[in-house]
């Protein structure tokens, strides 16, 4: 399967299975990028948000015009928090951002639930990084990508320049099908491997 990518300089299309690095700056830029991957050419997507809560989602979604009625949205925020929260078809808690065999296995559930052409934003790997570690994440990062290549489905994964060292960001790199290098200034990079 097919998917186009509405990533300015990036192919005009990429493959089912196809996993991208979404490299940035700050968090400023992000969300125009991550909003266009995830309303173009699309049935359903999920968005995995470890920094902020599923409100904060859905008010960005409604604020970038994308269909709310296509988006699942997994919170790894509002219960470590304490803040209220409400599940519903649509919204999914795990307990914190830490905890990423339930992040894994939720976005599990999600591709074996929902058919057609799905999307995945995981916002992001540096915050799971935060919360656990290193390594852990990048064993889950992979699980990530392998569920990707086995549903026929394609994701974007934040991970900030300022906070990992470069060895980190070239580990991580390694892992992915191409790379999305966004700078200060918003412009926009994309490299794929071949």
């Amino acid at each position: 399967m097919e998917y186009s990518l509405a990533i300015e300089n990036a192919p005009d299309s990429f493959p089912g299975g196809t996993g991208l690095l979404l490299i940035h700056p700050s968090i400023g830029e992000t969300d125009r990028i991550d909003t266009d991957f995830l309303k173009t050419d699309t049935d359903r997507f999920l968005v995995v948000s470890t920094r902020t809560t599923a409100r904060e989602v859905e008010q960005k979604l409604e604020h970038y015009d994308v269909d709310e009625s296509r988006a699942v949205i997994l919170d790894t925020l509002s219960v470590e928090r304490g803040y209220s929260r409400r599940s519903s078809e649509n919204v999914h808690y795990v307990s914190s951002p830490d905890d990423l065999d339930g992040i894994v296995e939720q976005t599990r559930r999600f591709l074996e639930s929902h058919e057609g052409k799905r999307r995945i934003s995981v916002d992001s790997l540096t915050e799971m990084a935060y919360y656990a570690d290193e390594d852990g994440v990048y064993e889950a990062t992979k699980s990530f990508l392998d569920l990707l290549d086995e549903h026929d489905a394609v994701g974007l994964f934040h991970l900030s320049v300022e906070v990992h060292d470069e060895a980190t960001i070239d580990r991580f790199k390694s892992l992915f099908d191409g790379v999305v290098t966004l700078d200060g200034d918003g412009g926009v990079r994309v490299e794929m491997n071949e």
